[in-house]
């Protein structure tokens, strides 16, 4: 059943919230992709087992595969059927009219990203479209997230080595994270100190003196893109900085397919292949969850639903 407006806002109201407490009590929420019904149950189950508040976000080709009401319907049914603390990140935007149906939909956090759609958008036309989608939330009152450039990688298994060279390029700086900041209205910046899309056969390493000086330049929320395969230490680190998101997806597409191949090809007669996935999947992708919400130091931290 769609949610009202005004429980959208209620929404909102505590998504914020708890965003402003977990800054102030040093822990930072998992967002974790939504690829499909058994990625939610594992996130779902981690949550429970942790105790801890969740994001499942989608990026634009899940709303397209699955359909952005039919993604805050599912979430809103496991969300009472389990109890969790949930709530829905649109993840990576590619225009304000996707934002926008993100906000409509009830989503209580929208991420605006037309860079990533658009490598070479200017400037102008990133702080524009930042602004569009932060005057549209006042609707329901979604949080939104952005940043001030392209950031590279990709949701995927990377068999290249990290060339921090050209990754130094993009990262922030404490001056023009303070100018997006002003300029746009946001209430969360997606800070690039290391942090890379997807999943790289050497560990990432995190430039915290950098995150601290992003955090001491600006008033708003702190993001972390592309948290697969960097070693915990620095995750307990960040949100002692003071970061209160952190998106992971390759770490979980990893277990679910190497899982997932393993009991094929243990169990070659059976053909009830979501049997398989609820049998060895669901538990080997809800592992790594528990592993980030201890990391994010979110576990025990739940609100009662």
């Amino acid at each position: 059943m769609p949610l009202t407006l005004r429980q959208i806002r209620l929404n909102c109201d505590t998504a914020r919230a708890r965003m402003a407490q977990a800054r102030a009590e040093h822990w930072a929420f998992g967002a974790f992709n939504l690829d499909d019904e058994a990625t939610l149950k594992a996130v779902v189950l981690a949550a429970v087992a942790k105790k801890a508040p969740v994001l499942v976000e989608v990026s634009q080709g899940e709303v397209d595969d699955i359909g952005i009401d039919n993604v805050r319907d599912l979430v809103d049914n496991f969300k009472y059927t389990y109890g969790v603390e949930m709530y829905v990140n649109l993840d990576h935007s590619p225009s304000v009219e996707a934002a926008m149906a993100g906000i409509e939909a009830g989503f209580e956090f929208i991420h605006i990203d037309v860079s990533q759609a658009n490598h070479d958008a200017s400037d102008e036309d990133i702080v524009a479209a930042t602004k569009a989608v932060v005057d549209y939330a006042q609707l329901t009152g979604a949080m939104v997230e952005s940043e001030p450039h392209y950031f590279g990688g990709s949701s995927n298994v990377h068999t290249e080595g990290i060339n921090y060279d050209e990754i130094k390029k993009t990262f922030s700086s404490p001056e023009g994270a303070h100018a997006f900041a002003l300029a746009t209205g946001i209430d969360t910046f997606a800070a690039a100190i290391g942090n890379l899309h997807g999943k790289y056969p050497v560990p990432k390493v995190l430039d915290l003196e950098l995150l601290q000086q992003v955090r001491d330049a600006i008033d708003c929320n702190i993001s972390l893109h592309g948290g697969s395969g960097t070693p915990g230490h620095y995750f307990r680190d960040a949100v002692k900085i003071g970061v209160t998101k952190v998106n992971i997806n390759s770490d979980m597409r990893y277990a679910y397919r190497t899982t997932l191949e393993k009991i094929l090809r243990d169990n070659p007669d059976e053909y009830s292949v979501a049997k398989l996935i609820g049998k060895a999947v669901v538990p080997a992708v809800q592992a790594v969850v528990e592993s980030k919400l201890e990391d994010f130091n979110s576990a025990g931290r739940a609100l009662d639903v």
